[in-house]
């Protein structure tokens, strides 16, 4: 394993193993997973979602996936410009984006993203949108292209809690999601191309070595399902 600075919020983690393989791709795949957390925000020392990333690449390629990871600023618009340059560059077969979500009790691969930023707390450079767009003109949502279902199933005799999550929020980790999944689907030199977003709880809830377990799973599932499996995964609220 290897890593290299990135400027404030711009780690990258690579570490390499055989490129699993699949079905034909559009678009040449150069790497499995490309895997993206965020820095620490809010006062906080760390972020859980790098943490349980960091630990998550070495043993993905334990297992044989070709893996990499970058960490995010908590910076609207830069932190998914960041994401699209590792994109561009490592052209992944599956895009998982992490983030903290402290409160929640569960790993929570997300349904959807909105094309809204709503900010409750500046992000680290200071930025408050209120009510904007991610994207000007772009539409309301962008579904995942995760087997979320799937996902939530290969942890359902784990030891840690999973759901499938209507909301990502109007925070950077939505931001970041939705503008990954309109880069996917409206750019036809990433074709084929497969991403998403998941929410990890804070440390007290679920320490990092076991989130990172549960990611490990949920990249194992995500690459080997097609179609979602149909489960329910509803909310009523």
């Amino acid at each position: 394993m290897s890593g290299a600075p990135g400027g404030a919020g711009g780690s990258v983690v690579a570490a390499h193993g055989p490129s699993g393989a699949g079905r034909p791709y559009p678009v040449t795949m150069t790497i499995d997973v490309l895997l993206s957390g965020f820095a620490p925000f809010d006062g906080a020392a760390t972020n859980e979602s790098w943490e349980a990333v960091r630990e998550a690449v070495p043993a993905l390629v334990e297992r044989g996936v070709d893996a990499e990871a970058v960490e995010l600023p908590v910076e609207f618009g830069t932190a998914s410009e960041r994401l699209e340059e590792a994109v561009r560059g490592l052209r992944p077969r599956l895009v998982v984006a992490v983030g903290l979500a402290a409160g929640r009790t569960a790993i929570t691969p997300e349904r959807v993203a909105i094309n809204i930023r709503d900010a409750r707390i500046p992000d680290n450079a200071g930025a408050s949108p209120v009510d904007e767009p991610v994207v000007p003109g772009a539409p309301v949502g962008r579904f995942s292209t995760l087997p979320v279902k799937a996902m939530v199933a290969a942890l359902a005799a784990g030891e840690v809690p999973a759901a499938v999550s209507q909301t990502a929020g109007t925070y950077v980790c939505n931001d970041v999601f939705y503008a990954l999944q309109h880069l996917l689907a409206t750019d036809p030199a990433l074709e084929g191309i497969r991403g998403g977003f998941v929410h990890v709880p804070s440390a007290d809830v679920v320490d990092s070595p076991a989130t990172a377990r549960a990611l490990v799973r949920m990249v194992e599932a995500a690459l080997s399902t097609e179609a979602d499996v149909r489960l329910a995964g509803g909310a009523e609220h």
